[in-house]
């Protein structure tokens, strides 16, 4: 397991949405170790309270609970306007809420698909926009983007899930140069398959190809929250998909679409 990141954002409030489930729970667990107070902010309140019961009993810090649907429209301003009025000052935003949709886009009701966007972009934007904003204005803050693995390259199955990553990860980056001059922190994780029930989510069987390239949350959670204390503009988690990201730039594309379908369709 990677070596968890060192204490420098003790005592500070981190909002971490998607906080109730997949690496929104290890993101948790591994700030408030690090004696973090804690927004987290996620649809399902009931496992939230019991995160944060569980948070507070271990490690002594404050977590509140916001019980917010972040895929509709406003909710950005609506959580931003709660925490305003609590007097929370955000010093870290892990940007971490999202999902996939798997088949073709044709065959998906382009309600889900819309709702996906919505919330993997807009609502990604809008977060960052408002707290970044206030970061800049007192030169400090960091700020954790979670795009994916395929958003280096098309993905058939995943082409909107994939194209919202990649609006993800050019955002990230061209962020950290943005605003690094205001004193604040850039960072975008880029996972793999990670055992999060996300294909689950998504409405996908997984094949054995992508069990042997499966990595845990934790080491992928720590590997984000350690780049964003290094100040580092990307990172991309575990060995196996470093390489897979670097083959991309000596395979064709249409060569990278094939081997994508048959990794995740089999």
């Amino acid at each position: 397991m990677p070596k968890e990141p060192m204490n420098s954002f003790a005592s500070k409030w981190a909002l971490i949405t998607g906080a109730s489930s997949g690496l929104g729970l290890d993101f948790a667990d591994l700030l408030a170790a690090q004696k973090v107070n804690l927004v987290l902010a996620a649809r399902r309140r009931e496992s939230m309270e019991k995160l944060a019961a569980d948070l507070r009993r271990k490690y002594g810090v404050d977590v509140v609970v916001e019980a917010i649907d972040l895929a509709a429209p406003g909710a950005a301003s609506h959580l931003k306007s709660s925490l305003d009025a609590r007097s929370v000052t955000i010093d870290v935003l892990l940007n971490n809420a999202g999902y996939g949709l798997h088949g073709a886009l044709l065959n998906t009701p382009i309600e889900r698909t819309t709702d996906m966007i919505q919330l993997n972009i807009t609502t990604l934007t809008e977060l960052t926009y408002l707290f970044g904003r206030d970061m800049a204005a007192r030169r400090s803050g960091h700020i954790l983007l979670v795009a994916s693995l395929m958003a280096f390259q098309a993905v058939p199955s995943y082409a909107a899930y994939a194209a919202t990553k990649a609006y993800v990860l050019a955002l990230g980056e061209a962020l950290h140069d943005e605003l690094r001059s205001h004193g604040v922190v850039v960072t975008t994780l880029c996972p793999g398959h990670t055992a999060t029930g996300f294909d689950a989510a998504a409405g996908a069987a997984t094949t054995a190809l992508l069990r042997l390239l499966t990595m845990k949350p934790r080491p992928v959670a720590a590997s984000g929250v350690r780049a964003l204390m290094e100040g580092k503009a990307m990172v991309i988690a575990g060995l196996a998909n470093k390489m897979a990201a670097f083959s991309n730039r000596l395979t064709p594309r249409s060569m990278q679409r094939a081997t994508l379908k048959r990794i995740v369709d089999g």
